[in-house]
């Protein structure tokens, strides 16, 4: 009989020991760079607040300067889960191929789960092409962007026939999609890329991504901007959770997405940076092509 208790005291230690582990004390988001840390938290709290409802556990909203600050606390295990651009995601899974789950992506409002990089300038700069662009100063967000650097800048330095920095007069990086976009719209840079789903009007700066922000934001007037070049197809950034995490934790926090623009659809709008169809399932198989050029650009 003590054996038998001995063992059931060692067992029911172990079973409380186990649901210790499978319990989190608090749940951190990360927010990607591209418009004021204000702005990200706003637009964001709708979200932040229906997970913390969720989960029973206080959840902040962490809005690092750049985009490695998200990518290095995913790895470190310091923020649970974020939206990446597909770049961002590549850079976590070179570096570790387990440290995150892919739950969700993007579907935008034509049905693909694809954006675009759009290279613009001032309408009243006489910019009108790449060609026009050149020896012009011309602008990327940040070394860690799909949009804004990426794939821009690998694809116009296939079309131009050399590198962006000798075809330009000066490549820089403005910090982020808005301080690209507010930087030709005031002259800063006289050329640019930023981010959108390419559908809808332009002068509403289309209907999701950077442009579609800083127009509702009264940052820019779309009409004084002219679209320039653009990319091919973009996957749209997956929606990941750290690995280590429980799995109903997982499961709940990618319910609430999913469900997102069925239950809430202005705090979709916020999270989406736009208007978009739906928050779907998506697999690494998306973003192949992106990690493969992410690698050769490193090696």
């Amino acid at each position: 009989m003590k054996l038998t208790l001995a063992i059931l005291a060692a067992s029911t230690a172990l079973a409380s020991a186990a649901l210790a582990q499978d319990k989190i004390t608090g749940f951190n988001i990360g927010i990607l760079g591209g418009e004021n840390a204000q702005d990200r938290i706003t637009s964001n709290e709708c979200y932040r607040k229906k997970i913390e409802d969720a989960l029973g556990v206080p959840v902040k909203l962490f809005t690092p300067a750049d985009y490695d600050g998200v990518i290095q606390g995913m790895l470190g295990g310091t923020i649970d889960m974020a939206w990446l651009g597909a770049s961002g995601f590549a850079k976590i899974y070179l570096t570790d191929p387990t440290a995150v789950d892919l739950e969700l992506t993007k579907e935008n409002t034509n049905g693909l789960t694809g954006y675009y990089s759009i290279g613009f300038a001032r309408k009243d700069s006489g910019i009108t092409s790449l060609t026009d662009a050149m020896g012009k100063t011309f602008a990327f967000a940040e070394p860690n962007s799909t949009s804004g650097y990426l794939v821009p800048n690998f694809e116009i330095a296939k079309q131009v026939g050399e590198p962006a920095e000798k075809y330009f007069s000066e490549v820089k990086f403005s910090g982020g999609h808005e301080q690209t976009i507010v930087g030709v719209a005031n002259g800063t840079f006289q050329a640019g890329v930023s981010w959108a789903d390419g559908t809808g009007n332009w002068e509403d700066g289309f209907n999701s991504g950077a442009f579609r922000k800083a127009a509702d934001a009264g940052l820019v007037d779309m009409n004084e901007l002219v679209e320039i070049w653009r990319s091919s197809l973009i996957p749209e950034g997956p929606m990941v959770v750290r690995s280590a995490l429980p799995a109903d934790v997982k499961d709940k926090v990618t319910q609430i997405t999913a469900d997102l623009w069925e239950t809430d659809p202005e705090c979709a709008y916020g999270v989406a940076s736009g208007e978009a169809k739906d928050f779907v399932p998506v697999t690494l198989d998306a973003y192949q092509g992106i990690i493969d050029l992410r690698k050769s650009q490193t090696n």
